[in-house]
């Protein structure tokens, strides 16, 4: 039975990834390319190691949450001789329909057992631990790796066996959350633009059918103007261009979200890199 387990990446979703796996009573490490990142995390009954080789031995399941393919490929390089014959790499950094690809090629040169599996939810999900995993691997490892999937989330996915399935029903997922997140900033920017307080538009769009909890929160976010990182802009940038790759595979019809990609990467390069992605709202009202 799944006992220890390593957390690699302890940003705004690794971190609380990790917190959430120690109240479940796992014995956690972390470790983070900043150290002090990871530091906090010592307060949390979390074991902060100080190099990722320390950070992987004799863990039963090693948790990858990193911002892309570079990332994780750089740490793993270092990571995977490290790994016992036994542990299970679970990948949850998006990172592309390729990536997801090579990142098991990577698992499979070192003989190590690999399950695709990235999340939905942002900061208060992951610090919760209600997370939506979504989940792609061999059935051998649902053993080891159905602890730290209840400890993180309030419902797994098992999408199939293949890895790479995983990412394909996560991109799927991510290009709505980017639809509805730049459709309340189009919507939120017209009523003030018409001079009406948008706060009228989520009232009346409030308990219906054209309601979701998501809109309310980013509407609520773009009208104070408080873009506190939840999900960052740099991550919805990059996002938009691995559902364009993704849609591209498939000759998919990528006219919306061409728009997207250039309305969060606007607002990315616009000084919003580390904020919300509710802060998309400056570039649709420039």
């Amino acid at each position: 039975m799944t006992k220890t387990v390593t957390v690699l990446g302890t940003g705004i979703m690794g971190a609380g990834m990790a917190r959430s796996l120690a109240r479940a009573g796992l014995t956690v490490t972390a470790w983070n390319r900043s150290p002090d990142k990871a530091a906090a995390l010592a307060d949390d009954g979390v074991r902060v190691a100080e190099d990722v080789e320390s950070a992987v031995r004799d863990a039963d399941v090693v948790v990858t949450m990193l911002f892309d393919l570079d990332s994780v490929t750089g740490v793993m390089a270092a990571a995977l001789p490290a790994l016992s014959a036994d542990t299970v790499w679970v990948q949850s950094s998006t990172v592309g329909l390729d990536g997801a690809v090579r990142l098991a090629e990577l698992a499979d040169e070192h003989q190590v057992s690999y399950v695709d599996a990235p999340v939905l939810g942002t900061r208060q999900p992951a610090e919760q631990g209600t997370l939506i995993v979504l989940a792609a691997g061999p059935r051998s490892a649902r053993d080891a790796v159905t602890p730290v999937f209840d400890a993180i989330g309030s419902r797994t996915v098992w999408v199939s066996e293949r890895p790479g399935d995983g990412h394909r029903l996560k991109l799927v997922a991510n290009s709505w959350v980017l639809m509805v997140t730049a459709a309340v900033a189009q919507a939120v920017g017209l009523a003030t633009d018409l001079g009406v307080d948008p706060a009228l538009f989520l009232d009346v769009i409030g308990g219906g059918p054209l309601d979701c909890g998501y809109a309310q929160l980013k509407g609520k976010s773009m009208i104070e103007k408080d873009f506190a990182p939840s999900f960052t802009m740099d991550g919805a940038a990059k996002d938009s261009e691995l559902i364009l790759a993704a849609m591209h595979s498939v000759r998919t019809d990528d006219t919306v979200m061409l728009a997207l990609r250039r309305l969060f990467t606007a607002a990315a390069d616009g000084g919003h890199g580390t904020d919300d992605m509710s802060a998309v709202i400056t570039t649709i009202m420039a």
